[in-house]
This record gives C-alpha cells, sequence and structure tokens, in this order.
C-alpha cells in the first residue's frame, strides 16, 4: 500500500457528504449489539407502528386511493407530526462495502422515531419485490421493524404490511 493505515471508520467515498443517518448509526453502536433490536426498542417501535397505522388510516380517509406516492408521503408527516412523531424524509441509505461507505441511491421513504422504516407505495398491487425492498432497508439501516404501506386500495387495511427483520435468522447476519 501507499503507507497509510487503513482506518477502522468506514471511508466515504469521493463526493459523499457525511448524512444525518451515518452520523446516527454510527453513534448508535454499542460493542457489537445492534441498539435498535433491544427489548426497549422493539416495545417502542411496536407501539409506533400502531401510531403511525392510525396516521396513515386517516390519510386515505381523507384522501382516498388514486394519488402519487409522493401526495401519500407528504400527507402522512404532516399526519405524523401533528401526533407529535419525528419523522426523517428520503434519507440517504448507503451500503459499506469493504470499509467504504458508497450511495448506491437507496432512499428510506420515512423513519419514524429513528426506529420504524416506512415505504409508502400507490401500486396495484403488492409484489414480492416490495416486500425485499422494506427488508433491504431494514437490514442496511439495522432496523427491527418495518411498515410497508400501499395507499392505491379501497379500504387501507388491505395495502398494509408489517416486517420484521431479525439479525440471527438472516442469512447474512449482523453487519456491525
Amino acid at each position: 500500500m501507499n503507507g497509510t493505515k487503513k482506518s477502522d471508520s468506514p471511508q466515504r467515498h469521493k463526493g459523499h457528504k457525511e448524512d444525518n443517518y451515518t452520523q446516527k448509526r454510527d453513534r448508535n453502536r454499542s460493542g457489537g449489539t445492534i441498539v435498535f433490536h433491544t427489548e426497549t426498542a422493539k416495545s417502542r417501535a411496536n407501539e409506533l407502528s400502531q401510531l403511525i397505522i392510525g396516521a396513515a388510516i386517516e390519510v386515505h380517509r381523507e384522501l382516498g386511493p388514486g394519488l402519487l406516492e409522493s401526495a401519500y408521503e407528504v400527507c402522512l408527516i404532516h399526519e405524523l407530526e401533528l401526533r407529535g412523531l419525528r419523522v426523517e424524509r428520503q434519507l440517504d441509505l448507503p451500503v459499506l462495502y469493504k470499509n467504504v461507505s458508497l450511495d448506491c441511491a437507496y432512499r428510506i421513504d420515512l423513519l419514524v422515531e429513528e426506529l420504524v422504516v416506512v415505504e409508502v407505495k400507490a401500486v396495484d398491487k403488492l409484489d414480492p419485490i416490495h416486500d425485499a425492498q422494506v427488508l433491504t432497508y431494514l437490514r442496511l439501516s439495522k432496523r427491527w421493524l418495518g411498515l410497508l404501506m400501499n395507499f392505491n386500495v379501497p379500504v387501507l387495511k388491505t395495502g398494509l404490511k408489517r416486517l420484521v427483520w431479525d439479525p440471527t435468522r438472516d442469512r447474512f447476519g449482523p453487519r456491525v
């Protein structure tokens, strides 16, 4: 090599800005334990999921099906904020490859209270690829709970999916 010592912390490729997600993720590591998978975090995520689903039902009740994803996303953020929840939108989700953080254009639609990943859709029907997308976001972000919401349905209940990532059962395991 060129005589420089390889750092233990992830390097950023040229032009990659340090985003809020990466800073929070790196701060939230604790001795190899994924802090988003503690019983306390799981309990809070479960509580939040009920609040998020309630907010989504309210948005769907007001707007109905047929709008663009972006409209539902903005309205859901507004509804969640009215309920006192912190929401981050279109969060960059880098991939850590060989100790380098690379921007691969992954974006979490919503991250609620830093715990629950929400993927908003407005499609004819949910397909397995949508489940895989949410599970990928959960794995890359080290989060436990994700909600997949398809607003293009007559009754929102039929467009909701709750997905959980268990690092102990993932064939790739936890990447800490």
